[in-house]
């Protein structure tokens, strides 16, 4: 198999639907969906399918259910799928179209860089299906000072998700299959885990369980090999939840943008 993110083509799904209640950003914004805020000079989306291209993505899907924000994604060169009613959903519906490999992230990870990406897939195993990018919680506090994250609470640290999957072969269907049935728990680890059976739930609850192991574990159950891959930068778990995501985003990409010499081109 070629090597991830080189001579190898893949695909990649935003995620940008709507799930039907109002978004403090967007409505702190006057926006009707978070996806369309402005940031450093253009939309969140925009800047994520930037950074996807910019990493040798050769096939931008946008999942939405928004007129606004189909309009968004067309504009930016990506092509408009229909959004489910969560996030499982939606992928399961684009990898169905656009099939394996397929990178998948969120429209409000403003921060994405290129280098992000090429680094995670770099760092999937060749022989894994499915490969999730995670950060460790120093790493953010470092990056991200009073940055407000949800942690998983593991042996080996805490850790916060990265919004970046990786659906490496066509069996990591059976990983998207087991994601849409424990969707709901993603922010109680410890429910997902009894799902495992009373043996990881023990040493999970006496700290005892690392977080490879669990992601391990739930390959196994879904049939696949599913590894963890650590962030190189703890920028990479900031998305734009809430309003004060979003004035530490715009300040970051506002402070680089300043420390750039004249005519230099921004980085993507």
């Amino acid at each position: 198999m070629a090597l991830r993110g080189g001579t190898m083509s893949w695909s990649a799904l935003v995620l940008a639907g709507s799930r039907g209640e109002a978004d403090p950003v967007a409505v702190s914004e006057g926006l009707s969906d978070k996806a369309l805020v402005d940031v450093g000079g253009t939309t969140m989306l925009a800047r994520v399918v930037s950074a996807i291209g910019a990493a040798g993505g050769t096939r931008i899907a946008v999942s939405a259910n928004a007129a606004a924000v189909v309009a968004e994604a067309r504009r930016a060169g990506a092509r408009p799928l229909p959004a489910e009613a969560g996030p499982s959903g939606s992928t399961a519906v684009a990898f169905a179209e656009l099939g394996a490999p397929l990178l998948v992230t969120t429209a409000d990870h403003a921060l994405l860089r290129g280098e992000w990406i090429t680094a995670f897939l770099a760092a999937t195993p060749p022989d894994a299906d499915v490969a999730v990018l995670l950060a460790r919680r120093d790493l953010i506090e470092e990056a991200a000072p009073g940055s407000r994250r949800t942690y998983l609470r593991f042996a080996d640290g805490d850790w916060s998700g990265c919004n970046l999957f990786y659906l490496a072969t066509p069996r990591a269907a059976g990983m998207i299959d087991l994601w849409q049935r424990v969707e709901r728990d993603r922010k109680r680890p410890w429910r997902i885990v009894l799902r495992l059976g009373p043996g990881l739930l023990i040493r999970y609850l006496t700290g005892r369980l690392t977080l490879a192991a669990a992601v391990d574990a739930l390959g196994r159950r879904a049939g696949i090999r599913a590894v963890v891959v650590p962030a190189i930068d703890g920028l990479a778990a900031v998305d734009v939840d809430r309003p004060d995501d979003l004035a530490f985003v715009r300040a970051r990409i506002s402070g680089a943008a300043a420390a750039r010499p004249t005519g230099s081109a921004a980085p993507r």
